[in-house]
């Protein structure tokens, strides 16, 4: 198999500027640089409320809306303190991104958004997100809010060009995001779940780096300096040590589950987890420069395995019931 050939930078335009007039053409600037299309990240503080051994089928009409109702204002928490690292980091990229093939038409890349103008929103979305986690009981969602901005900024300012370092720290946000939503929903995590949690951000991280230098080729570094110290075959196979540790741990949480009617269920989830983890490897094989996310939510067999493993769950979330 040939290897994929580098994509060519393009020069940026302005597709939207001149079609739009102002009042339009800003808001949806905005909009666009906010990524609504990776808000599903933020999902993931609804994990340990839903996964958290304290919240049982028997439990959930007691606890489970309060959970729940914590976890959704944990979401607004993340989405928020997300868009404004969006817009920070765009405005600190901008001139970079204007060499990359897709990123160039990026509002503020391409000019239709100012550097100023995205600051501005970012300063807002900060203090919205701090005033709304300060809603949430104690302050464990702050002080996750707060840890995930401070890294955030750091990594948009600088610390994105130090190989590793950059992949952990890309990680921790998703990891934040699960703690985050365990502090407001008041459902501890166990250490198994943050393990868990942890290897899966890893490994979404890693494929995301793998993708960029297989799909840009030698260019790839112009726009992500981090990636001249990687090479394609030493991402593959710390994906794949990453992807094996993560089943490992989550066979782990399966098996030491007190109850056997739930644990059968759980240790079955393993199958189309380790199917899932099988189909994404496949995928990350061949560079792109599209959206690593997009393999998660739009490829069929992968929605299919996840489906199945959700069922699953959702089964031996009940079973203590049945």
């Amino acid at each position: 198999m040939s290897a994929p050939q580098p994509v060519r930078p393009v020069q940026p335009t302005t597709p939207f500027v001149g079609r739009r007039t102002g009042w339009v053409r800003f808001p949806s600037a905005v909009l666009r640089t906010a990524r609504p299309r990776q808000w599903v990240k933020n999902l993931l503080v609804f994990a340990a409320p839903l996964t958290g051994s304290e919240l049982t089928a028997r439990q959930f009409e007691a606890r489970g809306g309060s959970a729940l109702g914590g976890a959704a204002l944990a979401f607004v928490v993340f989405t928020l303190a997300s868009c404004s690292v969006y817009f920070v980091n765009d405005a600190v990229d901008a001139e970079r991104d204007r060499q990359h093939p897709r990123k160039c038409l990026r509002p503020i890349a391409s000019g239709e958004l100012s550097e100023t103008a995205a600051m501005a929103v970012a300063a807002t979305c900060v203090a919205a997100a701090l005033a709304v986690s300060l809603t949430a009981p104690g302050f464990g969602l702050t002080i996750a809010v707060s840890a995930y901005l401070v890294t955030s900024f750091l990594y948009s300012l600088g610390l994105k060009h130090l190989a590793v370092l950059e992949l952990t720290l890309v990680a921790s946000g998703f990891v934040l995001r699960a703690l985050g939503g365990a502090a407001s929903s008041q459902v501890p995590p166990s250490g198994w779940f943050v393990l868990v949690c942890s290897l899966g951000a890893l490994l979404v991280a890693t494929a995301k780096r793998h993708t960029e230098l297989a799909g840009l080729g030698d260019p790839a570094a112009a726009h992500r300096p981090s990636l001249q110290h990687y090479t394609a075959s030493g991402l593959r196979l710390a994906q794949r040590v990453i992807a094996l540790a993560m089943v490992a741990a989550y066979l782990a949480w399966a098996l030491l589950e007190a109850d056997p009617r739930t644990r059968g269920w759980h240790v079955a989830t393993v199958i189309p987890l380790s199917a899932a983890l099988i189909r994404f490897d496949g995928l990350t094989s061949r560079g792109t420069t599209n959206h690593i996310e997009d393999l998660l939510i739009r490829d069929a067999p992968m929605i299919a395995f996840e489906i199945a493993w959700l069922l699953l769950f959702a089964l031996g979330f009940a079973a203590p019931a049945m």
